[in-house]
């Protein structure tokens, strides 16, 4: 049985994703790389180090990661405001939430950031559990941050399921041997999942109830 579920955060409640590969597909060209979407979105999920790591390695001695950082976050923050709640993802927290299910969130990014934007969309009250990485010693594609959200919920692994729109989330949520539901952003929508529970589009093309439905066949 069912008695909890878990979210992700960047790329799934909000297509935060989308925007920072933008942003970062831009400042790297000012430095003479070419950053493709198939190697930003395979860090998407995890840390920075790993998306740095790459653009040095395409921008050679040109690279300042202080000054990349710098510009990137001018420009993510002049247009942050356009970002939107996923199509659906309310429907399917509320649903939850009048359900009876425990909420928890799991993300990578920090509890500041996740925060503003849960206040901004008033969904901050819907969750019993944030876990961030500011809880954890290692982020996803490692398990913990799913290990103490199903902790702190209460319950088994067996009674909770994670919905994730990156391969590392799926990793981290199978690491901590969870039910995982993905519905890819545009970002990651050309990745290659596997192990998954099944594949939406959008949290719109089927109800939460359905979601439910088949997860316990």
């Amino acid at each position: 049985m069912i008695k909890a579920v878990i979210f992700d955060f960047d790329g799934l409640i909000i297509d935060t994703e989308s925007l920072w590969f933008e942003v970062f597909r831009d400042v790297t060209l000012e430095y003479g790389g070419q950053l493709a979407l198939s190697d930003f979105s395979s860090t998407i999920g995890t840390t920075s180090e790993v998306l740095y790591q790459h653009i040095e390695n395409i921008t050679n001695e040109k690279f300042d990661q202080t000054e990349i950082e710098k510009k990137t976050r001018e420009r993510y923050e002049l247009k942050k405001e356009e970002l939107i709640l996923r199509e659906g993802v309310l429907d399917y927290i509320e649903s939850a939430s009048k359900t009876g299910l425990k909420i928890a969130l799991a993300t990578s990014s920090s509890r500041k950031w996740v925060e503003e934007f849960l206040e901004k969309f008033h969904l901050i009250k819907f969750f019993d559990v944030i876990r961030t990485k500011d809880d954890v010693k290692n982020v996803k594609p490692d398990p913990e941050l799913y290990l103490q959200a199903t902790k702190a919920l209460g319950v088994d692994p067996s009674e909770v399921f994670v919905f994730e729109d990156s391969k590392n989330g799926l990793t981290a949520a199978l690491a901590a041997g969870l039910k995982c539901v993905v519905v890819p952003n545009d970002v990651t929508k050309h990745l290659k999942f596997d192990g998954h529970a099944f594949i939406l589009n959008s949290m719109s093309d089927i109800s939460f109830d359905q979601v439910i439905e088949r997860l316990s066949v």
